[in-house]
């Protein structure tokens, strides 16, 4: 809050993949600092479940089942969010999935198909997004779109080209946009998380591995990994007015993980394991 003030009264906001993880804790966010939110998500189900949560806590928000890897659908949450409350103020680009097995590995092993429709969801859904999302914050007199990047946009790793390349590509998809659309009030910024430890990835990785967890966190000099509120903190921040001088920076929220030099992580990564000897690594 700003002088008791919501930091986002009566703004129109969409969060794609607003259902759950990142995009749900920011759906939640922005419905707190007063706006009025559309989750476009392909799980109905979770999406009606953050819904429940967001309207029980006070805030405005309905819900579209949509997938970005659509241009159909991209442009249809759009028309949704305008046809429900005459606007749009803000759009978050956050969701991601791609479930194709093909799409793991280096050049030898991703498969054409793979490598596009990762490509169509990483980026290709920003570029469409915008396209429909513009012209309407231009009318409003301008908007904030906030793409979620990673730290894998900016220090790459091996075995995931299409995840490296599509991460790095948001980053320059916003600059772009920020040069193109700061003119017309309408700042395009990236935000670039280190590990958010979301329900799915708890779920998955470090319900059945604690002591993994506790290793993992050990690499950021914060010694704790992320939590999807800290990144959704990060939009409504880049998404108010208290932003109104910065656009198309790639803001990196990681609690210090890519300041440190390799080297001396791996020293206290090894007395780590010294002391913990019992640590289950994650990998």
């Amino acid at each position: 809050m700003t002088n008791g003030r919501q930091r986002l009264q009566d703004r129109v906001a969409i969060v794609t993949g607003g259902a759950q993880g990142i995009g749900g804790a920011t759906a939640r966010r922005l419905a707190e600092e007063g706006a009025k939110v559309l989750i476009a998500d392909v799980d109905a189900a979770a999406a009606a479940a953050n819904v429940a949560r967001i309207r029980e806590a006070g805030g405005t928000v309905e819900s579209l089942t949509a997938d970005v890897g659509k241009h159909d659908d991209i442009r249809g949450m759009v028309e949704d969010a305008a046809g429900r409350w005459g606007r749009l103020d803000v759009l978050v680009n956050n969701a991601y999935r791609v479930q194709n097995p093909e799409a793991s590995g280096g050049a030898e092993e991703v498969s054409e198909g793979a490598w596009d429709e990762g490509m169509d969801v990483l980026v290709k859904s920003m570029f469409l997004a915008a396209k429909h999302a513009v012209p309407l914050m231009r009318r409003a007199g301008g908007g904030a779109i906030v793409n979620i990047s990673s730290v894998h946009g900016l220090l790459t790793a091996p075995g995931a080209l299409v995840y490296e390349a599509g991460k790095s590509a948001v980053i320059g998809v916003t600059r772009q946009m920020a040069c193109e659309y700061g003119p017309a009030g309408i700042r395009v910024n990236a935000i670039c998380p280190g590990h958010i430890v979301t329900e799915r990835i708890q779920e998955r990785m470090w319900d059945a591995n604690p002591g993994g967890l506790r290793f993992f966190e050990q690499q950021y000099p914060l010694r704790r990994c992320g939590r999807p509120v800290d990144i959704a903190n990060a939009v409504v921040f880049l998404c108010s007015e208290e932003a109104s001088f910065i656009t198309g920076q790639a803001l990196v929220v990681d609690g210090g993980l890519t300041i440190q030099l390799q080297e001396n992580l791996g020293v206290h990564l090894a007395h780590y394991i010294q002391e913990h000897p019992d640590t289950q690594l994650p990998y």
